[in-house]
């Protein structure tokens, strides 16, 4: 087993560099080919200026010779200065903008399976009933509303109609409040979904009824038995989850003004910050495989029947 665990994350770790390695060459040339660049949008900048900042940042070299330069310092961990904010380098934006965005994901997933998982399990426990339909009904409107829709709900009830939380900014937990919540919910109501149906289709096995025979309370035969089957998809699940909420806090940074990672993805695309932009992109492709990887490990260790290969 340790052999094969070993042989499976070396396995991972070879294809999430070729994977890397990819990106980072699909990126730089569709960022190369988009008309304008860093230099050209200021239009007070005489044209002598902008190819001696072209020149400062080797702008001006051959294609093939940029992309061997930046693949090289890239892959020595370094991913340059950036184009548009002077004095600081990639990895200092995105380090400090990484907190943020890790708060709010964190948070995001937590809040969607603390409340996606039990009600999933409370809908199927009560299946055809009131509470059944109440749950479902919930969560097909969680996932037919975008969260933008939502944050901007959430603006309008809980900060100008019950002031609860700040509509903006960084420093406290009250700021992360409602950006978490509405980041969160509409997988919250995936996650609901997907659980009632695993619990449903487990609880129909012939080991969950020997349970009931034996006399154990339906809690525990739910809790104890049943939920462990039921988790498989939900686990699945989990690694689109997070990529959708790395992809979706662009948004609902960008409403709630969090200096994240998403925020600084945007600007960067907005200014043809080519660095910055291919940093974050870099750092997200390596944020998914991480996760994608140990979702299959999570995967593996939840059924046995699941083979690591």
């Amino acid at each position: 087993m340790f052999v094969q665990l070993v042989w499976f994350l070396v396995q991972r770790v070879l294809w999430s560099c070729v994977t890397l390695w990819l990106v980072f060459t699909v990126t730089f040339f569709l960022m190369r080919m988009v008309p304008g660049g860093p230099f050209q949008l200021d239009r007070n900048m005489s044209a002598e200026i902008q190819r001696n900042l072209a020149a400062r940042y080797g702008m001006d070299l051959p294609l093939w010779q940029q992309y061997g330069n930046h693949l090289w310092r890239t892959l020595q961990g370094d991913l340059g200065p950036s184009f548009t904010m002077a004095d600081y380098s990639v990895r200092e934006i995105l380090g400090q903008g990484f907190v943020v965005s890790a708060s709010l994901g964190v948070c995001g997933l937590a809040f969607a399976v603390l409340l996606g998982v039990p009600a999933g399990v409370l809908s199927a426990a009560f299946r055809a009933k009131r509470i059944d339909r109440v749950v479902m009904l919930a969560a097909t409107l969680g996932m037919g509303v975008p969260n933008f829709v939502l944050g901007s709900v959430g603006i309008v009830l809980f900060v100008f109609g019950l002031p609860l939380f700040p509509a903006a900014g960084w420093g406290n937990w009250r700021q992360l409040v409602l950006p978490s919540l509405c980041l969160g919910a509409p997988y919250a109501a995936y996650l609901a979904r997907l659980t009632r149906t695993g619990m449903l289709e487990v609880l129909g096995q012939d080991y969950i009824r020997l349970a009931r025979a034996k006399g154990l309370r339906s809690w525990s035969v739910l809790v104890r038995h049943a939920l462990r089957g039921a988790l498989l998809p939900v686990v699945s699940f989990l690694g689109s989850a997070t990529a959708g909420v790395l992809t979706g806090s662009l948004v609902v940074e960008r409403i709630f003004a969090l200096p994240g990672m998403g925020s600084h993805f945007v600007e960067a695309a907005l200014h043809r910050d080519f660095t910055l932009a291919m940093g974050a992109v870099l750092v997200y492709t390596l944020l998914l495989c991480v996760v994608m990887n140990v979702v299959d490990l999570l995967y593996a260790l939840i059924d046995p029947r699941v083979k690591l290969a």
